[in-house]
């Protein structure tokens, strides 16, 4: 299930991806098929073992070869002081990632620092509304801090002007996932201590299930509808100017 459009990141195979805060890997799966060269990081390697199953499970698919330049590679770091040189990557994803950290425009700061002049950024975040309703339902919702909770909501116009005033040029957005907004108010209103019990909520997965492997109209219908106005996360694209900072 991804939440970046690949064609509007402009990604070639070839070029150097960063998925920042990897989580299970679904980005960086996608780059390592379009043939980039992917390097997936999160805090510890805990956090990355879901995302290197993943990548060597497409590695290993003899089945269907990946691209002759494409390449994977983990790493464990600080979204605060990413361990690389200046402009390494020709893309950057951040994919629900700058809504937990405190210091957001350090972030910001560090994904300039190593993205190339010229290349593009994604940056995913909860849409405010849906997210809202989320918050509103349940405090468990947005643990604390302590524990990988979410520090804010974004306002559209508030992620495009910090990333602005990193150094990037904002060049579009969308909306993604509306049919899971209203799984997730129906967890908080069950309690996500016992939303995986509950037989509602599996019939609503089992949706999502269809809608991600199957595709059916009476899915996909709904969801292109909706995005605008449910879609649960916002996707933000911007491109760092060939002047560099």
């Amino acid at each position: 299930m991804l939440t970046v459009r690949f064609d509007r990141l402009g990604l070639q195979a070839g070029e150097r991806l960063l998925d920042l805060g990897a989580g299970g890997g679904r980005h960086a799966f996608e780059g390592l098929r379009l043939g980039a060269r992917v390097v997936a990081l999160d805090r510890s390697m805990a956090d990355l073992r879901p995302a290197a199953a993943m990548l060597l499970a497409i590695i290993e698919d003899v089945s269907h070869p990946l691209p002759a330049r494409a390449a994977s590679g983990l790493s464990v770091g600080d979204a605060l002081a990413l361990p690389f040189a200046d402009n390494t990557f020709d893309r950057i994803i951040t994919s629900e990632v700058l809504e937990h950290i405190v210091d957001d425009c350090g972030a910001m700061a560090e994904i300039v620092r190593v993205l190339r002049p010229g290349g593009t950024l994604a940056a995913t975040v909860p849409t405010y509304l849906p997210e809202l309703a989320n918050w509103a339902i349940s405090s468990e919702y947005h643990a604390p801090l302590s524990v990988g909770g979410h520090v804010r909501i974004y306002r559209r116009k508030q992620l495009q002007r910090r990333l602005c005033e990193a150094g990037l040029v904002v060049t579009g957005h969308h909306h993604a996932h509306a049919l899971h907004s209203p799984y997730w108010w129906l967890r908080c209103a069950v309690g996500l201590d016992k939303a995986d019990d509950n037989r509602w909520v599996r019939k609503y997965h089992d949706v999502l299930v269809t809608d991600m492997m199957r595709h059916p109209w009476w899915t996909t219908v709904p969801e292109k509808l909706l995005q605008p106005v449910l879609g649960k996360s916002l996707v933000v694209y911007a491109r760092k100017p060939a002047g560099g900072q």
